[in-house]
C-alpha cells in the first residue's frame, strides 16, 4: 500500500468501517471461503453488495442517517449511494483502500414511474466506488442485483478484479442504457449533507414520497406495538 490510499482505509462518519455492522457483513459475505487475496475479497464483497441488497430507487433516504455503513447493512433493499457507501466500508474492513465517488448519470430506459417521481432521466449523485489493488485504481459500482438485470434485460455488473464495473452503454437489446454525463470525484467521507439538499430541490416529488413511506411506515410499526 502507498502512502497515498492509507487514508482510504480510516473509518469516517458515514464509512464507519469499524463499526460492528459492517465487520459482520464483511464475514457473513467471506464466511467459509478460505484464504482470499485482496483481489479475490474485493471481487466476493463487490457480489454481496451488489446482491444481497436489492436495487430499490423509489426508497430514497432523507436523514444523514440513513447513509451510515451501519444502518445500510441492515436493509434490504436501497439504491446506489448507500450501496457505494457499505460496499466502500467493507473495503476498507478488510483492508483494502477505498472510496465513495459520484457521477451524474442519464438512463435512456427509465421507467415511467420512476421517472414521473424524479420529472427527468438524470440521476445525480450516482454512486460508486473507487477501490485501489497492486497500486491500481478500479471504478465499480454494486447498484444493480442480478435479479433486477436479469428481469429488466440489463446487463448484469460482474467486478473480475482486473477492469472496471460501471453501467452500461446499452442494454441487452442494444438500446441506448446508460450515459455518464458529469463525474464529481470521490471522497474519503461522502458530503451527505449536500447530496441531500440538492436531491430535494432536484427532486422534490420523490422526496416528498420517500418521506411519506417512512412516515408511513414509522405509522405501522407505532401501531402494532
Amino acid at each position: 500500500m502507498n502512502s497515498g490510499t492509507s487514508a482510504f482505509l480510516v473509518p469516517t462518519e458515514f464509512v464507519d468501517s469499524d463499526s460492528s455492522e459492517v465487520r459482520d457483513f464483511v464475514a457473513c459475505s467471506l464466511e467459509g471461503i478460505g484464504n482470499l487475496s485482496e483481489t479475490e475479497t474485493a471481487i466476493r464483497l463487490f457480489d454481496a453488495v451488489r446482491d444481497r441488497i436489492r436495487y430499490n430507487p423509489f426508497d430514497v433516504g432523507t436523514t444523514e442517517d440513513d447513509y451510515r455503513a451501519s444502518r445500510i447493512a441492515g436493509k434490504p433493499s436501497n439504491y446506489c449511494v448507500p450501496k457505494a457507501i457499505l460496499l466502500t466500508a467493507a473495503l476498507r474492513a478488510a483492508g483494502i483502500p477505498a472510496v465513495v465517488g459520484f457521477a451524474d448519470v442519464r438512463n435512456h430506459l427509465n421507467s415511467p414511474k420512476l421517472a414521473d417521481l424524479m420529472g427527468t432521466d438524470l440521476f445525480i449523485y450516482h454512486g460508486y466506488v473507487a477501490l485501489w489493488l497492486d497500486g491500481r485504481r478500479f471504478k465499480v459500482t454494486p447498484a444493480f442485483n442480478t435479479e433486477m438485470c436479469e428481469r429488466f434485460g440489463v446487463r448484469q455488473l460482474v467486478f473480475d478484479g482486473k477492469s472496471d464495473a460501471l453501467f452500461h452503454e446499452f442494454d441487452t437489446s442494444s438500446q441506448r442504457h446508460m450515459e455518464y454525463v458529469n463525474d464529481r470525484g470521490w471522497f474519503a467521507d461522502p458530503p451527505i449533507g449536500r447530496l441531500l439538499r440538492d436531491f430535494r430541490t432536484t427532486y422534490p416529488k420523490l422526496w416528498q414520497s420517500s418521506v411519506d413511506r417512512v412516515q408511513v411506515r414509522d405509522a405501522a410499526f407505532d401501531g402494532g406495538r
